[in-house]
């Protein structure tokens, strides 16, 4: 199985890089996503590892071989489409062979291998259509089995699902990993969509105006993240501004809000006196008797929860989800909010400003 290298890539389009100085080892038989906002460089990236774009600076290493130089087609990569790419006057079966075909394989496994990848993702039975006879999730799913049917140990995503419907993308992308790591293949998935990226990886690569911004796995990203953006962009997060007004024996801290409000939360690296950002994600807010104080705004039905945005003593807006059968606080209501301290995290103040911290573009 094939290990990726990238050292010091970038790609500038005139005066405009989209890709600077990326470092990246991509692992035998692992599912990298790269996650970002449109314009981050995410697709460029993706495009120069596979070989349709040259790199204007630095080295792409597949197991230890330099194939910077090395055309798409010489790569042995599998390449899905965000636009789904299928031969228009093809049979979904002659699409599947066109790979086998195009590496001289014999005859009889040309027709094996093509049979044996539509079985994987479930669309043998259509075979003989053509891909404007099947639904878009069928016809992307075509294009996943004539990918593999190419017999690339490398599978390349570019937005694979962002054309489909919601409920097709969910399965599909189950499908996917299921598929790649049945078969072994290391894979770079690129996607803007975070739900997307934190049910298929195993690690994540978050970018952000041409660079790595910050890598882990979908846990780690969640629950730890080591930066404003990360937490701003994975999920959501109440974020406030705040001062670090003490420390407490174990590691905790007091935060003093606007209007002096003060709470309890978590360690924090920022020191006594600096002014910091509090992360807390709306399913780590809870009411209780007493707290945090706070007036009822609007109440979101979600599905599965209702989310309560609130207006706090502090002037922050403060969002917290409650279970979809709990009884519904009312519009201008007054509710008291408690933290999780342990879920809670506290960073330092960007010098730039926090909105210019989160900005995606």
């Amino acid at each position: 199985m094939p290990h990726i290298r990238l050292d010091k890539v970038t790609m500038k389009y005139g005066d405009i890089t989209a890709v600077r100085d990326i470092d990246l080892d991509i692992r035998d038989g692992e599912y990298v996503t790269i996650l970002g906002p449109s314009g981050c460089g995410k697709t460029t990236l993706i495009k120069v590892v596979a070989g349709i774009l040259r790199p204007t600076g630095g080295r792409i290493y597949i197991d230890g071989m330099d194939v910077t130089d090395v055309p798409l087609e010489d790569r042995d990569t599998g390449y899905v489409f965000q636009n789904i790419a299928l031969f228009p006057h093809m049979t979904i079966r002659e699409n599947a062979e066109y790979g086998p075909k195009v590496h001289s394989v014999e005859e009889g496994q040309v027709k094996e291998s093509a049979e044996e990848y539509l079985r994987l993702v479930n669309i043998l039975d259509k075979a003989g259509h053509l891909p404007d006879e099947l639904s878009g999730g069928d016809q992307q799913k075509a294009a996943l089995a004539r990918a593999l049917a190419s017999g690339s140990k490398i599978l390349m995503l570019d937005e694979p699902l962002s054309a489909l419907d919601a409920r097709v993308r969910m399965e599909l992308r189950y499908e996917i990993r299921r598929i790649v790591k049945r078969l072994g293949i290391t894979v770079l998935h690129v996607t803007h969509d975070q739900e997307e990226a934190m049910s298929v990886s195993d690690r994540i690569i978050l970018m952000r105006k041409g660079k790595i911004f910050e890598t882990g796995t979908p846990l780690e990203m969640y629950r730890s993240p080591k930066s404003i953006f990360a937490a701003y962009f994975i999920g959501e997060t109440n974020l406030m501004e705040c001062t670090v007004d003490s420390k407490r024996k174990g590691g905790g801290v007091i935060l003093r809000l606007r209007n002096d409000v003060l709470i309890n939360v978590s360690k924090s690296r920022a020191n006594v006196g600096e002014i910091a950002i509090l992360s807390v994600r709306p399913e780590h807010v809870y009411t209780a008797t007493d707290g945090l104080k706070a007036r009822v705004r609007d109440v979101v039905y979600m599905g599965t929860y209702w989310r309560v945005r609130t207006e706090a003593e502090s002037q922050d807006y403060v969002d917290y989800n409650i279970p979809a059968d709990y009884e519904l606080p009312e519009i201008g209501s007054e509710v008291f909010l408690v933290f999780n301290k342990k879920a809670s995290r506290v960073f330092k103040r960007p010098k730039e400003g926090l909105t210019e911290a989160i900005r995606l573009e």
